[in-house]
């Protein structure tokens, strides 16, 4: 997986939705958690310009993969891929107990603007003990990926930031994976 670069832009990102978990050998993960609560189990990896996202409950796997990275990644239990550019919304039910919801928006900001916004969320990453890993650019601009997530009984709620200097993008996405109680 290659880092975004000056070439990167925003319709370059997508969402890759999988019913499957990737291998760890295919990203240059930067940090990594996860969190076993009850009867689920998350993990979220960040790289440079990119995340994913695995959670698992009963067996049923669902993982999110965000990335501007132009690689060719597995199409074995792809349930989805969307482009990020503008404003998405998508749900995938994952059987009868799990449930993913997602939301995505991007936008390119001017550069006095992108320098305030990243000096925002760096330091709500810090302040949050989110997953924070920053990069510079070969003309010296800033750049981060965050992922902040909460956990709850039977769901995880997770927001990421990617923030690329060069054309001030800035990505943001919300997910909740959730497992529904056992039916009676």
């Amino acid at each position: 997986m290659t880092s975004p670069t000056k070439s990167s832009c925003l319709q370059a990102y997508r969402l890759l939705l999988y019913r499957r978990a990737l291998h760890p050998e295919l990203f240059p993960i930067k940090d990594r958690r996860t969190v076993t609560h009850m009867d689920y189990e998350f993990e979220g990896w960040i790289m440079p310009g990119a995340h994913l996202m695995r959670f698992v409950h009963q067996g049923v796997c669902a993982t999110e993969l965000i990335t501007a990275a132009d690689q060719n990644f597995p199409n074995r239990g792809l349930v989805t891929e969307l482009p990020c550019a503008g404003e998405r919304d998508h749900e995938e039910d994952f059987g009868d107990n799990v449930k993913y919801v997602s939301t995505v928006q991007t936008e390119q900001l001017p550069e006095a603007l992108y320098r305030d916004t990243y000096d925002e969320l760096t330091e709500f990453a810090r302040e949050n003990e989110a997953m924070l890993f920053e990069w510079k650019e070969a003309d010296g601009g800033r750049c981060a990926t965050i992922l902040d997530v909460q956990r709850f009984r039977r769901e995880v709620h997770a927001q990421s930031y990617h923030m690329i200097s060069q054309g001030g993008v800035v990505l943001r996405t919300q997910a909740i994976f959730e497992h529904t109680a056992p039916k009676k």
